[in-house]
């Protein structure tokens, strides 16, 4: 079963059960500060596991794309991936454990061919006054596990949740697949490292609210949110040693070999599978409307564009080379994810510009390091400081600089290097993994503000400035909202004063905010702005600010402009190349 089999399989049987199909939803988080990329299915979802009703109902099921970017160092080795896909299905206040499970299993073993004794499950083992997750573990045993099959784990292995301090969060089961090799000792289980086990579904059980004072009680709507890995379901189904030998990546493999000349085996294979995860995910993010640069999103596509580019260079190739490996990545991809054709044209001209760019640094680069030469004296070893500064500042690659060294009599201080590396990637890896803190996450009342505050900065953009304006990105906090527009040259004064004023007008005004829902095809005609193809389903909500704003959006808001009582510009500034910033605030003033 390839991956489109896969996806067709899985959506297909949800929908038998009364699920909806919902599109995947784009990298970029909508309106949430505490992650740079949706990293899981659930992620989109989280004002309607938080209580929202979602407009295609209580049941849904959908692929969702995600990147995950704490390990980009990792990648090149069998299991690491920038860029993944999830199948899920959810129940916001429908079916709960029993239901769930025995879905999970149906779909395993009488879809896909799993027999019942290739699984081992978890459940949770209690822990802080809530009490062992027995009810979970007897389902499975209804279904023909038996008890060395079902393991007991805390809260490190089997507990989601809340979101944010407080919250919605319960118990899961993970099902994991037993390749049947011996355990590497008594203890082994799903929680071992030996490679007996492949965690391939997570259900999550949301069934308690954690209080500020750290008190669990049950909830009244109770969610299931599940979450199962379509790379590695199919490197299983396929039986190949890796996701890389899978037919999601072998297209890929196949285009890099065919350029750079060199086959797919040992000493190459970490190079292939460096370029072939991070040209696949660079296109998938351009698709979402991300452009190189220097911070957030835009500094995560281009050190993936960059890393890719190195690699490359390692396989014997310097030329450009991004185009014909984004164009298999977009055949390949793009009947799932329609966002990759649409956008091809500005995927490719993006990829080879930043190429173009990145060779032009590695020029640069070389120039930095003969003035670090000079710069590190009559030593014989280059500092770890100077060589660390060439990798993060100019981007070139350690390996290049050791070489160079070495034909310069030099050596390289890798112990001080790697230790500042290690600083920088737990760094990476800090700000990229998040856990939710704000934004949506937590309906606060201040977040609330700012997300219409959002609606009403856009409408006074269009008003004001330009009416091809539209959003390319937000990023709210408790504090404050940053706005980033597609715009080619700084605001004056006359129009950051006009803007103000047009939203505090609308404040004052005390406005309905209203919540329709209704067709996309509705919606279009009604005039609300949104990007109707991909993002949303086919039931969707737009919320009416007089006739002020129509947008489509997943919420939430206040229900009257009068709430926000003041809004203010803190700063506009550009954001990267065609794209323009503002931070506001919203209260008394």
């Amino acid at each position: 079963m390839d991956a489109q089999q896969l996806r067709e399989a899985f959506v297909k049987f949800f929908e038998e059960r009364g699920h909806a199909h919902i599109d995947s939803a784009s990298l970029i988080p909508e309106n949430d500060p505490t992650v740079l990329f949706t990293t899981a299915g659930m992620h989109p979802l989280v004002p309607y596991l938080l209580g929202e009703k979602h407009p295609m109902g209580k049941r849904l099921v959908d692929y969702q794309k995600c990147i995950r970017t704490g390990d980009i160092d990792d990648v090149g080795d069998a299991s690491h991936l920038t860029f993944f896909e999830m199948l899920g299905n959810w129940s916001l206040g429908d079916y709960f454990k029993k239901e769930s499970i025995g879905f999970s299993f149906d779909f395993l073993t009488n879809v896909l061919g799993f027999k019942k004794e290739q699984l081992a499950v978890t459940a949770f083992a209690g822990e802080d006054g809530i009490p062992k997750d027995e009810e979970t573990a007897e389902i499975w045993r209804s279904h023909g596990l038996k008890d060395d099959q079902i393991f007991f784990y805390g809260r490190a292995d089997n507990w989601w949740g809340p979101a944010g301090v407080t919250g919605p969060c319960g118990p899961d089961t993970e099902i994991f697949y037993d390749n049947g090799q011996p355990k590497c000792g008594p203890d082994c289980g799903p929680s071992c490292h030996c490679g007996k086990y492949t965690e391939i579904w997570n259900n999550v059980f949301m069934q308690y609210n954690k209080d500020k004072d750290g008190k669990y009680t049950p909830l009244a709507q109770k969610n299931v949110d599940t979450g199962m890995g379509l790379e590695r379901v199919c490197r299983i189904l396929q039986n190949v040693p890796s996701v890389y030998e899978s037919t999601i990546f072998q297209p890929i493999i196949s285009k890099i070999s065919e350029i750079c000349g060199k086959p797919y085996e040992e000493p190459y294979i970490k190079d292939f599978r460096i370029v072939a995860d991070h040209i696949r995910a660079a296109t998938f993010i351009l698709a979402d409307g991300v452009v190189p640069a220097k911070v957030g999103q835009g500094y995560i596509l281009r050190r993936l564009i960059r890393r890719a580019s190195r690699n490359m260079s390692k396989l014997g190739y310097d030329g450009l080379f991004m185009q014909k490996i984004a164009e298999v990545v977009v055949d390949e991809f793009g009947d799932a994810y329609p966002e990759l054709v649409r956008n091809k044209d500005s995927i490719y001209s993006s990829l080879t510009a930043e190429e173009e760019k990145f060779q032009k640094t590695l020029t640069k680069g070389l120039r930095k390091f003969d003035e670090m030469v000079t710069e590190n004296g009559d030593s014989k070893v280059m500092k770890g400081e100077l060589v660390f500064r060439l990798f993060d500042t100019y981007g070139f690659p350690i390996e290049l600089t050791a070489e160079l060294a070495k034909e310069r009599g030099l050596e390289v201080d890798m112990k001080d290097f790697e230790a500042r590396f290690k600083e920088h990637q737990d760094k990476s890896r800090m700000d990229s993994n998040q856990t939710f803190k704000g934004g949506l996450a937590d309906h606060s009342v201040e977040t609330t503000k700012l997300h219409t505050a959002t609606h009403l900065l856009h409408a006074a953009l269009r008003k004001v400035v330009d009416p091809n304006i539209r959003q390319k990105g937000s990023n709210i906090t408790a504090e404050r909202l940053r706005f980033d527009f597609n715009f080619d040259r700084k605001l004056t004064p006359e129009e950051l004063q006009k803007i103000n004023k047009f939203v505090n007008d609308a404040i004052k005004q005390d406005i309905p905010v209203v919540c329709k829902e209704m067709t996309k095809e509705e919606a279009k005609a009604s005039g609300a702005i949104g990007v109707f193809d991909s993002k949303y389903g086919e039931i969707v909500k737009v919320y009416v600010i007089g006739d002020i704003d129509s947008e489509l959006c997943g919420g939430p808001h206040v229900s009257h402009t009068g709430e926000l009582e003041g809004f203010k510009i803190l700063k506009e500034e550009s954001s990267a190349a065609g794209v323009r910033r503002i931070k506001a605030v919203v209260g008394k003033f």
